[in-house]
């Protein structure tokens, strides 16, 4: 049989990251049958495409994992490709949380032929088996013998084949510029962002997150022996087509155990593993000096802080008072240091929220090294203790948002502003933060580093402008344009390091490469 797992577009912007359960289920495939991978972010198709692709390509399951964002597009998909005669499995929270939604069981249309509760690594086997005999089952869950929950162990944990999978549609540079790229020497023919997992599972709770109800509070983890393997086979992927690998540790807080990350950070650089990653750690435990120091050593490049809010009262009400605002800068200038840079994450909208939030914030955010902040608005997912609360109170102003999905939309009235002003904060950080002066700041306040890290946090700040701002095709253009000034210096620069480089050692152009920036062994 042939299978096709499809992950749909968020909505919002392009995400060149492919999602981890495609290759997990892929490896967890029984033998004997094929499976094929889209990812809608680095793959656009719309409904009408992906059912001509499952009939012309004699799909026999078609497999959609979609968390509350996407889940719209994913049902617009699953009707699609069931109209066309294909059996549809549908997972992730969403589902996990409303499979009555999925199965047509809450007064509206089906939307999926069974649906997969919980983390499928154990019960993917058993769908595959099930859809080939023509006999699914409406719902598959992870229960042991007495029917309670169990989660799946991460030991031993499934072997990836990253070294053989095709991974053209996840390659960041654009096909014209790889045979440039690789004239000019430095390994940049491909570039690729892999999602790599250590462990799953976090016990903080926060109000407003699905993580501890989706994966649980326990956390479970690989062995550092698997970690490393996987990092060494993508390095040498990379270095055999002349390209670079970067890693996001998928982890929901990678170093919840700080002992265990520490030796997971050791064995990396003992084996030579080190690639550029990225991993999502909380502000608190970013207290520990050598943490730092093995972050910056193995590899580590940027780190994800969900710091949500400056206002202690606002981190209280929503269970994440293990934050502290007081601390903050700090633990920025201790990754900064170390040349480890932070996407900042901020929430607005909280309950203690009030006109002049985003200017508050970012006036902290100035007085911090440069880094990468996000703005969003409190959502309310369904099943989290914030939409329970929000609900029995009769806050909810969309109860079924996901169904009619608006990026950087309230579904719920603030408390102490209204909604338009609660939009207006969104857009005021976003605009703040990465209009050309403040792009221009950004890189001239790493005026004392290596060139590489200027390019670093121009292409990092550009990018990430487009979550919010609308910037494919000949947005780009305009783009481009507004930051022309800072561009053209660093371009300027480049091109003097270039002949520097070159009356130095005219035979090798590699040898650019090495005097703009510092690279992580290969």
């Amino acid at each position: 049989m042939r299978i096709l797992l499809y992950n749909p577009d968020n909505g919002v912007t392009r995400n060149f990251m492919p999602h981890l359960w495609m290759f997990l289920l892929q490896a967890l495939t029984p033998s004997g049958h094929e499976v094929l991978l889209i990812d809608g972010n680095a793959q656009p198709m719309d409904e009408a495409g992906i059912a001509r692709f499952a009939r012309k390509q004699r799909i026999g399951l078609v497999g959609i994992g979609a968390m509350t964002r996407m889940i719209a597009k994913a049902y617009r998909v699953a009707d699609a490709v069931r109209a066309a005669g294909v059996p549809v499995v549908m997972g992730g929270p969403h589902v996990t949380e409303l499979p009555d939604e999925a199965l047509g069981r809450s007064g509206g249309p089906r939307h999926a032929d069974a649906v997969a509760l919980g983390e499928a690594d154990e019960t993917w086997p058993q769908i595959v088996a099930d859809a080939a005999r023509g006999e699914l089952k409406d719902t598959y869950a992870p229960v042991d013998e007495t029917g309670k929950e169990r989660k799946p162990p991460l030991q031993p944990y499934p072997s990836i084949p990253w070294e053989s999978i095709n991974l053209d549609q996840f390659n960041i540079v654009p096909k014209v510029a790889g045979p440039l790229l690789g004239r000019v020497g430095g390994g940049w023919r491909t570039f690729r962002i892999i999602p790599v997992e250590s462990g799953r599972g976090c016990p903080y709770g926060c109000e407003f997150c699905t993580v501890t109800g989706f994966f649980g509070d326990s956390i479970r983890f690989c062995t550092n022996e698997s970690v490393v393997n996987e990092l060494l086979r993508l390095k040498a992927r990379a270095r055999n087509e002349d390209g670079q690998i970067a890693v996001f540790f998928i982890d929901d807080n990678f170093a919840i155990n700080i002992k265990r990350t520490k030796s997971l950070l050791r064995a990396i650089i003992a084996a030579d593993a080190q690639v550029y990653w990225v991993a999502q750690i909380s502000a608190n435990l970013l207290r520990d000096e050598e943490l730092v120091v093995l972050i910056a050593a193995s590899g580590g490049k940027w780190i994800f802080i969900g710091m949500e809010s400056i206002d202690p009262t606002n981190l209280a009400s929503v269970n994440k008072g293990f934050n502290k605002p007081g601390e903050y800068a700090a633990v920025l200038d201790r990754l900064a240091q170390r040349n480890v840079y932070a996407i900042t994450s901020f929430i607005f909208g909280m309950d203690n929220d009030t006109p002049g939030v985003a200017e508050r914030t970012l006036q902290q955010i100035r007085s911090w090294p440069p880094g990468l902040p996000i703005f969003g608005l409190l959502t309310p997912l369904p099943a989290t203790p914030l939409y329970k609360r929000l609900e029995a109170a009769g806050r909810l102003t969309r109860p079924k948002h996901w169904q009619e999905f608006v990026p950087f939309e309230m579904a719920h009235t603030p408390l102490k502003m209204t909604i338009p002003q609660a939009h207006a904060e969104v857009k005021y950080g976003w605009a703040s933060s990465y209009g050309p002066e403040e792009i221009a700041k950004a890189v001239d306040s790493l005026d004392h580093k290596p060139l590489g890290y200027r390019i670093n946090i121009l292409v990092a700040r550009l990018c990430f402008r487009g979550i919010y701002f609308p910037q494919m095709g000949l947005a780009w253009v305009r783009v481009i344009a507004q930051n022309r000034r800072t561009i053209f210096k660093l371009v300027r620069e480049a091109l003097v390091a270039w002949r520097g480089a070159l009356s130095r050692n005219p035979d090798s152009p590699r040898s650019y490469v090495e005097a703009i920036a510092p690279t992580t062994k290969r």
